[in-house]
């Protein structure tokens, strides 16, 4: 089961911290992650695993700061020639998109997909859940977390995977911060040093 844990505008120096694990059969074939040609995007290109069955990916970033995720919705009875989930993330852009998507979500198996823009500081949620008319909301700065199902659900990997995040994400800036008081208190040890010579 794929999940995703993020924190999204919540650090000072970071505004996205990702998380991923794909979870996928050993037999389906894939490429590891190198830059590829973004489909109907001049001159774009997509950093990301390529799925070879169905040509997307799972999680692809561009140059440009644009950034998507997908995950499977858990459904009992998939379709058969559905639209391969995995050209989702390639069409990124957060806003440009998601009500296009949205339109086009009968045409795919269950999924979720986050798409993000960095520089702009704007990221959306999709989904189409089956039986449920598509869901397209904002994503609110703070720590997430996503499996296969809704955004944040309280299922018990995700409680979790929210704690483990949380924990790292504030350890992570206490010793950013200690690094930074240490080096401040080096410089100007060694400033006050060569002065004292």
């Amino acid at each position: 089961m794929c999940i995703a844990a993020w924190t999204w505008q919540a650090h000072p120096a970071y505004g996205l911290l990702l998380l991923f694990n794909r979870d996928e059969y050993h037999s389906r074939p894939t490429r590891p992650a190198q830059w590829w040609a973004a489909a109907g995007e001049e001159g774009e290109e997509i950093l990301g695993g390529r799925d070879e069955l169905g040509g997307g990916t799972w999680l692809g970033c561009t140059k440009g700061g644009k950034l998507a995720f997908l995950t499977n919705v858990r459904e009992p009875s998939p379709r058969d020639g559905a639209r391969s989930r995995g050209e989702l993330p390639v069409r990124q852009g957060p806003l440009e998109y998601a009500t296009e998507i949205a339109k086009e979500a009968d045409q795919y198996n269950g999924f979720n997909l986050v798409l993000a823009d960095v520089h702009s500081g704007t990221m959306v949620y999709i989904s189409n859940k089956p039986g449920d008319a598509p869901v397209v909301q904002t994503v609110s700065p703070g720590c997430h977390v996503l499996s296969n199902a809704a955004i944040d659900s309280p299922w018990p990997k995700v409680h979790g995977t929210t704690v483990l995040m949380t924990r790292s994400v504030i350890l992570y800036v206490f010793l950013d911060n200690s690094l930074l008081l240490l080096r401040s208190s080096y410089c100007s040890a060694k400033k006050k040093g060569s002065q004292d010579a």
